[in-house]
């Protein structure tokens, strides 16, 4: 799958939370959307990359963005990284990689020198009307929020 651009419409997902509530792309229309996808609950990039969006989520509501995650994790291992870490908003459970391959977050990594497939650490800024504003591939952890926020003109530069 190619990476997606700004101008892309962002593909619809419909995928279980942490709660067992169904959430798809649509609720999220008529609002920007903060999506990031990570590769393991609970793993310490990971833990960072949540807990930044975390910790900016007061300021990504004045801006008038929500955030979802989403990994290969079942809905019980994301509600227990929710849990731990207080976190707080949609974790959503792709254990098909149906989603991740349609946002060309699902490729071949490798890793101590063994190749198998797995997420990109990746973040979309999707706009009101479901097309991407911007997207990261192999974003940093500790950049999820500050970029969604500096590319609205609200973060630090």
């Amino acid at each position: 799958m190619p990476k997606l651009k700004p101008g892309d419409r962002a593909p619809a997902f419909s995928l279980m939370d942490q709660h067992g509530k169904m959430v798809k792309l649509s609720d999220f229309e008529g609002k920007k959307l903060l999506l990031y996808f990570y590769p393991k609950a609970d793993t310490p990039g990971c833990t960072k990359q949540a807990c930044n969006v975390r910790d900016h989520r007061q300021d990504l509501t004045t801006l008038g963005v929500a955030a979802v995650g989403i990994s290969p994790d079942s809905p019980e291992k994301q509600l227990k990284f929710d849990q731990k870490y207080g976190l707080g908003f949609p974790l959503l459970s792709d254990e098909d990689h149906e989603v991740a391959s349609a946002y060309g977050v699902w490729a071949e990594k490798t890793r101590f020198g063994k190749t198998q497939m797995g997420i990109t650490r990746s973040s979309f800024l999707v706009d009101e009307g479901g097309r991407i504003l911007r997207a990261w591939y192999g974003i940093k952890p500790d950049q999820t929020a500050p970029e969604a926020e500096k590319a609205l003109g609200g973060g630090q530069e």
